[in-house]
């Protein structure tokens, strides 16, 4: 199985979009149509890359837009970059998303209260940060191994972190749970609570709180999380839960009351503006911030 983009509009500004296509040319959606699986009996998932590591510019899957494609995320109306923290530059990992398709599907349910934060979901797919050596492309969709996960609490909301390797890394066959994180890359699960405790910071927001005293869950509990949340995108898909304002256009998911036809999922790309050059990032993208924990 693969995939290829697409890209339309001009990098760097609010029209960009980057879609995908899979092995048969058909533009489908990375959210609803990626399945959720590589390897079920190995657990072996998916991957969404929306940001490579050291990259700044906050891409994301376009949860309300037709066919979900990455896009730039906005604050008070501009392109949205997050800030270098001392010691960071831009995100530490290959950061994405776990997509849904298929039967297996994940989905943070902004009306269920999470049984271990007693926190609501923040209604986005389940975040993943990439640990293994390579740095991904925007769009790539890699096969993953989680080894566990992190309770972010964004602004009242469970915002779940899990942490992955590439199977395709020279050094996965050594992965295989949280504790090979700590032994074999030691400082980098203490290095992804701090930028997630701070990265915020530089936008005038106070440092974000974490559950389980920010201590990182196994694998089995991360699988479980993921597992668990996939029920609630399936209510979803198949109508039987409100989408509120996700648009859960899809392509692939054949039984689905929002499939839509191969050239109506075309019609929507070619409604979007031409590919073109980049526009040049702002300044202050290569700003470094420094205080005192």
């Amino acid at each position: 199985m693969s995939f290829t983009i697409e890209e339309r509009g001009r990098p760097n500004t609010q029209e960009y979009r980057v879609y995908f296509k899979n092995s048969e040319g058909k533009y489908i959606s990375p959210f609803h149509d990626v399945p959720i699986y590589a390897n079920e009996a190995e657990n072996i998932f998916h991957a969404v890359v929306e940001v490579p590591r050291w990259t700044n510019a906050k891409m994301e899957i376009a949860t309300k837009d037709p066919l979900n494609p990455l896009k730039q995320d906005l604050k008070k109306g501009n392109l949205r970059y997050v800030a270098n923290v001392f010691p960071h530059k831009g995100y530490i990992w290959n950061y994405g998303a776990i997509p849904q398709a298929s039967r297996f599907h994940t989905w943070e349910d902004p009306n269920h209260k999470d049984s271990d934060t007693g926190c609501c979901g923040d209604n986005d797919p389940i975040d993943i940060c990439d640990i293994g050596s390579k740095v991904c492309s925007r769009g790539d969709i890699i096969k993953v191994k989680v080894l566990g996960t992190l309770a972010l609490i964004d602004e009242g909301e469970t915002d779940w972190k899990v942490i992955v390797i590439n199977t395709e890394d020279p050094e996965a066959g050594n992965f295989n749970d949280i504790d090979d994180v700590r032994r074999l890359k030691p400082g980098y699960l203490e290095a992804t609570v701090d930028w997630f405790r701070r990265y915020k910071v530089p936008e005038g927001k106070p440092e974000n709180q974490f559950a389980f005293n920010g201590e990182f869950k196994d694998k089995d509990f991360a699988i479980k999380t993921v597992k668990t949340t996939h029920e609630f995108w399936k209510a979803l898909i198949s109508k039987k839960s409100n989408a509120g304002e996700i648009n859960c256009m899809n392509s692939g998911v054949s039984d689905s009351p929002f499939c839509c036809s191969a050239g109506d999922a075309e019609a929507v790309v070619k409604s979007a503006s031409a590919f073109g050059p980049e526009d040049p990032f702002p300044s202050s993208v290569d700003k470094w911030y420094y205080y005192e924990k």
